[in-house]
C-alpha cells in the first residue's frame, strides 16, 4: 500500500526506521533520552510520512494517564500571566513539566463557580494563589494528587515560603527607623470584598491566605517594638494591581499630615510600588516623609530608584518544587522555602 494511503502509526514508523517504538515515542515526548542526531532523523522521517506523533487519546486509554498537569489559579488567566510573581511561578512549573514530557493546563479560578470539564483530563492538580474560597476545588477529581501553593488543603502537600518570619524581619527593620505612625496595607485579607480601610470586617481563615501569616509577623514586630497592633490602621487591597490598589493608596496619602502614616508595611511589591509612585506625584520624599516596604522581590522594585526594601521569594523555585511533587519526583509533604531580606532605599 502506498505510504500516502497507509495510516501511519508509531509501530510502522519504528519498523521503517529500524528502531523500537519506545525510541520513536521518546523522540516526541522525551527528547532528552535521545541523541540530537537520532531524534532529528526520526522527526524528519515522521514529517515526510505525515506522522504527527503518538496519539494522546490512545496513550491515555492504554496507560490511564494523560501526561497533563493542571494548575488551578486563584486569579484570572490574564492577571496570572501578567503578574510578575505568578508568571515566574508558572515558568518554574513549566520548566519541570517540559523536562518530563508533560503538558501544562491552566484553569483560572477568579469569577468561576465550578471547574471546567477539561479538568477531568489532568493527572494531577497544583492549586496556586490567595484562594478566598475552596469552592472551585469541589469539582476536581478526588483520585488525582494535589499540591497546594500559598495556602493549605486538608490532607494535601503544600509549598510555602517563610511568610511570618520574613514579615517579622522586615517589619522589625522598618520600625527601628523610628516610625511614629505605621500603617499596614494588606492583600486580600477579608472574607467579604473590601478595597479600603479595614474596620470591622471578618478576616479570611489562616489556611486560605498567606497574608494572615504576613500580618502575624507584622503584629509580632509591632508588639516587640512596644506598639499595640490594635491601634495600627490597616487597609485591604482586593487585587494586586496598580488600578485596584491606587484608590486605596490615594486615600492614605491624602490624609492630613498628622494622620498620614510615616511607614507603610505593604504585603506585596506591587502595592509598595504603587504607593511609591503616588507619593512621588504628591511631592512626598522617600524615605524622609514616608518609608515603604514590600514583599516578593520582583525585578521592577530593584531596578527603579529609590530601590524598594522588600522580601525576596523565589517564585520559580516554588513552581519547580510543586511540579516535582505532583510528578512524584519530590516527596509530597509540606515544604517551606526560605526568603531573603533586601534592604533598599525606600526604607534603609
Amino acid at each position: 500500500m502506498p505510504a500516502q494511503q497507509r495510516r501511519i502509526t508509531l509501530k510502522y514508523l519504528a519498523a521503517k526506521l529500524g528502531v523500537s517504538t519506545a525510541t520513536v515515542s521518546n523522540a516526541f515526548n522525551r527528547p532528552d533520552q535521545l541523541s540530537p542526531k537520532l531524534r532529528d532523523s526520526i522527526l524528519a522521517e515522521a514529517k515526510r510520512l505525515g506522522y504527527n506523533g503518538p496519539d494522546a487519546k490512545a496513550r491515555s486509554l492504554r496507560t490511564g494517564r494523560s501526561c497533563i498537569i493542571a494548575v488551578v489559579l486563584a486569579e484570572t488567566l490574564t492577571y496570572s500571566l501578567n503578574d510578575a510573581v505568578a508568571s515566574e511561578f508558572l515558568s518554574g512549573v513549566a520548566e519541570v513539566l517540559d523536562a518530563h514530557g508533560h503538558t501544562l493546563l491552566l484553569l483560572p479560578g477568579r469569577g468561576r463557580t465550578q471547574s471546567p470539564g477539561s479538568a477531568s483530563m489532568a493527572d494531577g492538580f497544583i492549586v496556586y494563589g490567595l484562594m478566598p474560597t475552596t469552592t472551585l476545588l469541589d469539582g476536581l477529581p478526588q483520585q488525582c494528587p494535589r499540591v497546594a501553593v500559598d495556602f493549605d488543603i486538608d490532607g494535601c502537600a503544600a509549598v510555602h515560603v517563610d511568610n511570618q518570619p520574613a514579615s517579622y524581619a522586615i517589619a522589625r527593620h522598618a520600625l527601628a527607623g523610628g516610625a511614629k505612625r505605621p500603617g499596614i496595607v494588606n492583600l486580600r485579607l477579608t472574607e467579604q470584598p473590601c478595597n479600603g480601610r479595614i474596620t470591622h470586617q471578618t478576616l479570611l481563615p489562616e489556611k486560605h491566605t498567606i497574608t494572615r501569616s504576613r500580618l502575624a509577623g507584622f503584629h509580632q514586630a509591632l508588639h516587640d517594638h512596644g506598639i499595640d497592633p490594635k491601634g495600627v490602621p490597616m487597609w485591604n487591597i482586593e487585587e494586586n494591581t496598580f488600578d485596584v490598589s491606587a484608590p486605596v493608596i490615594e486615600d492614605i496619602l491624602d490624609l492630613p499630615a498628622g494622620e498620614r502614616p510615616d511607614l507603610l508595611l505593604c504585603m506585596s511589591d506591587r502595592i509598595a510600588l504603587t504607593a511609591l509612585t503616588l507619593a512621588e506625584q504628591r511631592g512626598l520624599r522617600i524615605p524622609e516623609d514616608l518609608r515603604l516596604t514590600g514583599f516578593d522581590g520582583i525585578r521592577e522594585g530593584q531596578y527603579r530608584a529609590p530601590r524598594l526594601t522588600t522580601v525576596r521569594q523565589d517564585s520559580a523555585e516554588k513552581g519547580r518544587l510543586a511540579a516535582s511533587m505532583i510528578l512524584g519526583i519530590a516527596p509530597r509533604q509540606r515544604q517551606v522555602l526560605t526568603t531573603e531580606l533586601l534592604l533598599g532605599d525606600s526604607c534603609p
